[in-house]
């Protein structure tokens, strides 16, 4: 599996270069013996070297301590028959992802990230670039066709991103101008999909060259109205396309690139009966529109090598909900009938200006400047409203960064890092709210590298980590409704602070290349301060009725613990195996909700305790390739706000794939097993008029059973 190796790049990071598992998890006790011995027994066929994967979200490569990070290539989205990033996350440890969407929009890293958003714009945890372009808090978005690989690097990330990077960053690396891939692909598979595609890229000119890929993607979704009678109330319909340019001579690299990704997405997940079964009358959408495109310089300016990238991305959202889940006369004198709409668009243009000096005297260092602008506008239309309401934040920021590493003996090397950032913001609203504020914040990270052996090191990291603060928008909102002596203590929950981390991370790497084996162990400790944490005020109006109101505050403490193991062998040309495992322990160290309740203690959202994947490849021909793999998670409370829990799933997977002259294809199959599987819960109130809204939990399920075939054909001229 290609995900286990991290080495650094030494390029710019945005160059243009349920019920059978005892049976299932027995059988593949039983497999993974005999495949090994099968690869033990081939392993005097043919020297074999495990295809190296480099990581390229870093500032410089020599003297750079390992990264945590999971590289998830193309061929490993293949075998899964991955149409978005949610389809391929299970194999990075200690990484998860939240839905209550059409799509998981939000992702986790070591129990530290968002898990939804409404009306409050978001500061997240986990920053997204797609070949550098930030997309953070659109996960929606990140469909994978002609992805090279997608790099999760689990930890601080500061240096290279800011506030933006608290738990991690996911980067994801589309194909090169340079890539030969060009093909003509089609795949069908369960619940009415299809996908079809092409991909072509090559020299146009001396000097220039091109790529484009687009591909259209549909599927019925795994939900049945039974209401309306339908079962594509929760579909999928998903174009993504992409263009790139690449002009270079002697002394100069200009890259141009335009991205372009409609998702027209149907939202209609949560059901009265706690299955895949919905009642609702309005099935909601989850739409996006994402125009974006970036220009990349790289040159030499007095002996030192200059980056320039400039950036744009516009994204439009929609995200809607039939409120009820249910139809008028379900329950006749308790039923009520709501529907919300939240109508988002985000405008970011950035601007990143890099030099890096060449590696003299053992000493290479890199320093930079970062331009921002960011708007945020919000129109909220919903049943209960007495008129939409409408927000926009507009957020300016400056950045300056820098990194120096150095090579003191052949045995130890060292690094060190940091980027100081400025943050100025500007909220308005409908309800006549106006909020300005401004943060500053520092993030870095300094580190030694140890290599006692060739083949092996160790190396220890310490980071500092922030998340930006913010304004909560439903709370200032909402003082005007409020009695007046409720109304000073509510405005000064309105703006909250950063919140910040420290994490320390050990770690052994091996590289045992005589016998084709990779190991990757990272063992980390974080310490979280003036933590984010989501909380809802009840207060009572002077007509009696009830405000219930959201809100974030720094209210709490806590520790992340844990490690990462990643192990990657190939005995022989013909096999191979691979494995991942992460253990954490995020708890809160101490928590007291704005209703009084005591959390101190209690594990964090999203933080499962273990998660591991384990998988096999036979490369019997030319043929034929099999690969098996099973990959589980601990159960993991969905909120902070109530009890309701994932359950423990261990779920199959495999892949039958091979060629026959220019045709490629793969059979596939997810979750074979069909396990049962939840991607969102609920706990906090009840929403069944046939039971007069008694409190009961609510969850949406995530993928069943997924089989399907995958099948192109090859445009290159020479074989």
């Amino acid at each position: 599996m290609k995900h286990l190796l991290v080495k650094p790049s030494q390029r710019h990071p945005y160059s243009t270069s349920g019920g059978g598992r005892p049976a299932m998890l027995t059988g593949i006790a039983c497999l993974l013996p005999l495949l090994t011995w099968g690869g033990i027994a081939f392993a005097q066929e043919a020297d074999t070297a495990l295809e190296e994967v480099t990581v390229t979200a870093t500032l410089l490569s020599a003297g750079t301590a390992p990264i945590s990070a999971t590289v998830l290539t193309e061929q490993i989205q293949s075998r899964r028959g991955a149409a978005h990033l949610e389809d391929v996350i299970t194999l990075a440890p200690n990484v998860t992802a939240s839905s209550g969407a059409s799509r998981s929009r939000f992702f986790q890293i070591r129990g530290i990230g968002e898990r939804s958003q409404f009306v409050e714009p978001v500061n997240p945890s986990v920053g997204i670039l797609l070949d550098g372009i930030d997309l953070s808090g659109t996960g929606g978005a990140l469909t994978l066709f002609d992805i090279q690989q997608v790099e999760v690097l689990r930890g601080p990330q500061g240096t290279l991103m800011g506030a933006n990077a608290l738990a991690g960053l996911i980067g994801v690396k589309s194909r090169s101008t340079t890539s030969t891939a060009r093909d003509i692909a089609i795949g069908v598979e369960d619940k009415g999909g299809y996908r079809l595609g092409a991909r072509w890229g090559g020299t146009l000119s001396d000097g220039l060259l091109g790529r484009i890929a687009v591909q259209r993607y549909n599927s019925d979704g795994y939900v049945d109205n039974d209401y309306l009678n339908r079962s594509d109330t929760n579909s999928r319909e998903e174009l993504t396309a992409r263009g790139t340019l690449t002009w270079a001579n002697e002394a100069h690299t200009v890259e141009t690139a335009v991205y372009y990704t409609h998702v027209d997405n149907g939202y209609d997940a949560f059901s009265l009966d706690n299955t895949r079964a919905t009642l609702s009358d309005q099935p909601g959408e989850d739409d996006l529109t994402l125009k974006a495109g970036r220009l990349n310089w790289q040159s030499t300016l007095m002996g030192l090598g200059s980056t320039l990238q400039l950036s744009h991305a516009s994204t439009d959202t929609t995200y809607s909900y039939d409120e009820d889940w249910s139809y008028l006369g379900i329950a006749p004198g308790w039923e009520y009938s709501s529907y919300d709409e939240y109508l988002r668009d985000r405008s970011m243009s950035s601007l990143e200006w890099r030099l890096q000096a060449p590696e003299v005297n053992d000493t290479e260092w890199v320093i930079g400047t970062y331009l921002r602008e960011e708007s945020e506008d919000l129109s909220r239309q919903y049943t209960y409203l007495p008129e939409p309401f409408s927000s926009e934040i507009d957020t300016k920021t400056l950045a300056v960064f820098g990194e120096i590493n150095r090579t003191f003996s052949e045995q130890l090397s060292g690094f060190i890092g940091a980027r100081l950032e400025q943050r100025d913001s500007e909220y308005r609203d409908s309800t006549s709210v106006e909020k300005d504020f401004d943060h500053s914040y520092w993030t870095g990270r300094l580190g030694l590298i140890w290599h006692y052996q060739s083949d092996a090191q160790f190396y220890a990291t310490l980071s500092r980590g922030a998340r930006a603060g913010g304004a909560n928008a439903g709370l200032l909102a909402s003082i005007g409704a409020l009695p007046e002596q409720n109304q000073d203590s509510v405005s000064a929950l309105g703006v909250f602070d950063e919140e910040t981390l420290i994490s320390l991370e050990v770690g052994w790497q091996l590289d045992w290349t005589q016998h084709n084996l990779r190991s990757r162990l990272a063992f980390f400790t974080m310490d979280r301060d003036d933590q984010q944490a989501k909380g809802s005020l009840v207060i009572p109006r002077a007509d009696g009725s009830t405000a219930f109101i959201d809100y974030t505050d720094n209210a709490a403490a806590s520790e992340h613990r844990g490690l990462e193991w990643e192990l990657q062998w190939q005995p022989t040309r013909r096999v191979g195996a691979e494995l991942t495992l992460g253990l954490l322990d995020a708890k809160f160290d101490r928590y007291v909700t704005a209703t009084g309740a005591d959390l101190s203690g209690r594990d964090q959202p999203q933080a499962p305790n273990w998660q591991y994947s384990a998988g096999v490849t036979w490369h019997a021909s030319a043929l034929a390739s099999v690969q098996l793999e099973v990959a589980g998670s601990d159960a993991y409370f969905f909120s902070d706000r109530h009890d309701v829990r994932a359950p423990e799933t261990h779920q199959f997977n495999a892949s039958l794939s091979g060629q026959w002259h220019r045709w490629h294809w793969t059979l596939w199959g997810r979750n074979l097993t069909d396990e049962t599987t939840f991607v969102r819960g609920f706990g906090t109130f009840g929403n069944d008029p046939r039971k007069e809204y008694a409190l009961e939990p609510y969850r949406q399920y995530g993928e069943p059973r997924m089989v399907g075939l995958s099948l192109s054909y090859d445009l290159t001229e020479s074989r």
